[in-house]
């Protein structure tokens, strides 16, 4: 069963706070051509944008249901308790460092940054397809 996403809320993830406000099920064909010519999809905030636009980078619109789970969680996630901003920092580190830095490079960033070495879960994790 799909809902529209008709009233104000707000993306929650902790990164954007963007205010959210479209009726997905209404958004036609030309809006989704408008918003695609003006998104980027670099980016730190590209996809935060799409969310908040409720249109995904190939000009579709972005499933109500898929919307509604996304900020259902974002919003248990802005609720949680946080263990220090240099955990957070790391992770964030870790999680992007990842896709674009090797595993010797990374470690050794980290530990000249004053950050702990991947974990052996990061590893596998990370780089065990590699």
């Amino acid at each position: 069963m799909s809902y529209p996403i008709t009233s104000l809320s707000l993306c929650l993830c902790s990164r954007c706070l963007v205010k959210f406000s479209s009726k997905v099920n209404t958004k036609t064909a030309m809006t989704a051509e408008i918003n695609q010519e003006n998104q980027t999809t670099t980016g730190a905030d590209a996809v935060d944008e799409a969310i908040a636009s409720g249109i995904d980078f190939d000009g579709s619109p972005i499933p109500p249901a898929k919307l509604e789970l996304y900020h259902k969680v974002m919003a248990l996630e802005a609720n949680r308790q946080r263990s220090g901003v240099s955990n957070t920092m790391r992770s964030r580190i870790v999680r992007i460092g990842a896709k674009h830095i090797s595993q010797a490079e990374l470690n050794q960033m980290l530990t000249d940054a004053g950050f702990a070495v991947l974990k052996e879960k990061e590893i596998a994790f990370f780089y065990g397809g590699k």
